[in-house]
């Protein structure tokens, strides 16, 4: 799951761009919705689809350096449509370079656990004389957005973030094949067939490289997760946010999961979740699959919002028992310059028991509509 709202600099029309809170353009505008299976391919789907509303390239992990300190990341790519491709022949043959029916955005954020920081930065820009975009060949993808980029190749992916307070530099190498969510990448979101997107994850990703921290270099190696989502109108009005959760358990399985929260506080019965076991084959899991309960909060001192950052997690049908715990506990984004959503991303550990087994783990969780409600008319 991810998302951005965004007042432009194209436009001043606030765009929602997200699995799950976009203000959206109406298909019978030009954009294409997503109603069933998906039918991807691979390495083309890798790539960008611009006529469908908003997509994304998301990209978290767990990061130990030389001497065990642990560290989080996060660099999300989003790709907003502000025009259907079709829309483009009605453009004169003078228009200006500048013009552009697309913006790019990125999020980057580094977790130092020891030290209890969560550091974080964004970018924006048109995809225009060589700011941002992708580029795509037969074999690789690059997306990229003022010098921050993923290189998508058979081989692996490339992550490069520079910014004022830190860095990132990581290869990641895909352990198991892309799992497609939902029903062959066709996840809801709502009850009604075109709430919904297109979802694939690179669920366990070896990963090496290196982060720059407060001036200082460590080389780090772990294990990362690739989200990809596009769509145009995917989540049913009254949804006022959601709680998405990515686990990697040391007995090779995986399991995300999201739980799309009603304004009253019921779960949504579209939430639901895929667990990947360890030869790469997955499983969809329902929303009465896995049953989620918080067991503390945090308040924020910055926007005031109360994050739940604790959780328990059990799941019968898995004979799964996990308590869930945030890495730090101060892990808010605030993307003023971008896409002025207020939402909690950040590192998590799993404790618990499997099959009557001790089982340890870690992943990521991400929290949106706390520090306000999401309000997504389609």
């Amino acid at each position: 799951m991810k998302f951005c709202k965004t007042v432009g600099m194209i436009t001043q029309t606030g765009l929602l761009i997200a699995l799950a809170a976009f203000s959206s353009v109406a298909a019978e505008d030009g954009f294409k919705s997503v109603t069933g299976p998906c039918q991807l391919s691979f390495p083309a789907d890798h790539g960008p689809h611009p006529e469908y509303r908003t997509e994304w390239w998301y990209y978290t992990g767990n990061l130990t350096a030389d001497g065990g300190h642990r560290y989080g990341f996060q660099l999300t790519f989003f790709r907003s449509g502000l025009k259907p491709p079709a829309k483009r022949k009605n453009w004169p043959e003078s228009a200006s370079a500048w013009r552009s029916d697309q913006i790019y955005l990125a999020h980057a954020a580094i977790t130092d656990i020891a030290n209890g920081r969560h550091l974080q930065a964004e970018r924006m820009a048109r995809p225009v004389l060589t700011l941002a975009g992708v580029e795509q060949t037969l074999a690789t993808v690059r997306v990229h957005v003022h010098g921050w980029q993923t290189a998508i190749a058979p081989e692996g992916h490339r992550l490069q973030a520079d910014t004022d307070g830190f860095s990132l530099h990581l290869d990641l190498t895909p352990v198991k094949p892309p799992v497609l969510h939902g029903d062959n990448a066709y996840s809801l979101k709502g009850q009604s067939p075109e709430r919904a997107s297109c979802y694939y994850s690179f669920t366990r990703m070896q990963a090496a490289g290196n982060l720059v921290v407060a001036g200082e270099r460590h080389a780090v190696q772990g294990s990362a997760w690739m989200d990809h989502e596009f769509s145009t109108a995917p989540l049913q009005p009254g949804i006022s946010g959601w709680d998405w959760f990515s686990l990697q358990l040391d007995d090779q399985t995986e399991i995300m999961f999201f739980r799309l929260r009603e304004s009253d506080g019921s779960v949504n019965p579209a939430s639901s979740g895929t667990l990947v076991f360890p030869s790469g084959k997955w499983q969809h899991l329902k929303n009465t699959d896995v049953r989620l309960r918080p067991l503390s909060h945090w308040t924020s001192p910055h926007s005031g919002a109360r994050y739940p950052i604790a959780w328990h997690l059990r799941s019968t049908a898995l004979q799964l028992d996990l308590t869930l715990t945030a890495s730090v506990k101060d892990q808010e984004m605030r993307t003023t310059r971008s896409t002025q959503v207020v939402y909690w991303e950040g590192s998590l550990v799993a404790t618990g028991t499997r099959k009557g087994e001790k089982i340890d783990g870690s992943g990521y969780l991400e929290l949106t509509g706390y520090a306000e409600p999401f309000d997504a008319p389609l």
